[in-house]
């Protein structure tokens, strides 16, 4: 499986497409690494996110945490219902601390 990025607009926008799993946490984190080396806040589009285990997870809030401690604004937006689902299964929206939009579909649980 392969997670595909998109580059979006000055290069600190990226969107994911795929899914973000321990099978492509290394290529992620890679990725990730070098989009925070771009500038001082990076935003990242979750919304093509298809799957999201718990390395992708652990991925994502350490890619949080470092950008707090370098002062690298990074925030996760557009977050797809595979995303949802794991943020809301571990109870870590407040955490993440970005704002979480839910989709209103009849029947859903999101």
């Amino acid at each position: 499986m392969t997670i595909e990025f998109e580059i979006l607009e000055d290069g600190r926008r990226m969107r994911v497409r795929g899914p973000l799993t321990i099978y492509g946490a290394a290529q992620a984190r890679d990725r990730f690494v070098q989009a925070m080396r771009l500038g001082a806040e990076i935003e990242i589009d979750l919304s093509a996110v298809d799957e999201l285990d718990t390395a992708g997870f652990q991925l994502l809030l350490a890619l949080k945490q470092e950008g707090r401690r370098k002062g690298c604004d990074v925030r996760l937006v557009g977050h797809s219902r595979a995303v949802l689902e794991v943020i809301d299964l571990y109870h870590m929206a407040a955490e993440l601390g970005d704002p979480l939009v839910i989709p209103a579909e009849s029947g859903a649980p999101y």
